[in-house]
């Protein structure tokens, strides 16, 4: 595996990303196109795993102050469980302490909490529901 994780470089970089959420969100979580791309992709900065010139992860980050909200961590059903969604997580870090974040938040489908708590990441709510699916909200301090 020679797997890069970055920040995307150019659009066609974020399309494969974008073409990736749509890919899990909408077509196997059920996610509606309206909930999904939400017309902020430009105030964010785009995370993600290429593998051989494919795009295989990417999660987004969008900065509020001193707080960046992690979110659209997806990747893909084949290259699940080879800790990719871990390596945004550690890119996603460099690159929020980048933008002078101290607090990185988001909200967590519940059957992935595990992944951010080893991350670092504490749940700080209650279950609720967003989009039909079952979440928690969680953040992490960074140093």
């Amino acid at each position: 595996m020679s797997l890069e994780v970055r920040p995307a470089a150019g659009p066609q970089e974020l399309d494969a990303a974008i073409e990736l959420r749509r890919e899990v969100f909408v077509g196997e979580q059920g996610v509606s196109e309206a909930d999904e791309f939400d017309g902020r992709e430009e105030e964010c900065v785009h995370v993600i795993a290429v593998d051989g010139g494919r795009v295989v992860g990417c999660c987004r980050l969008l900065p509020d102050g001193e707080r960046v909200k992690l979110g659209r961590m997806v990747v893909a059903a084949d290259r699940r469980r080879e800790g990719i969604a871990a390596a945004m997580l550690a890119e996603a870090d460099r690159q929020a302490a980048a933008l002078g974040a101290t607090l990185i938040t988001l909200s967590a489908q519940t059957y992935v909490v595990s992944l951010y708590e080893q991350a670092g990441y504490e749940v700080t709510s209650g279950t609720f529901d967003e989009v039909g699916i079952e979440h928690v909200r969680m953040e992490k301090r960074l140093p």
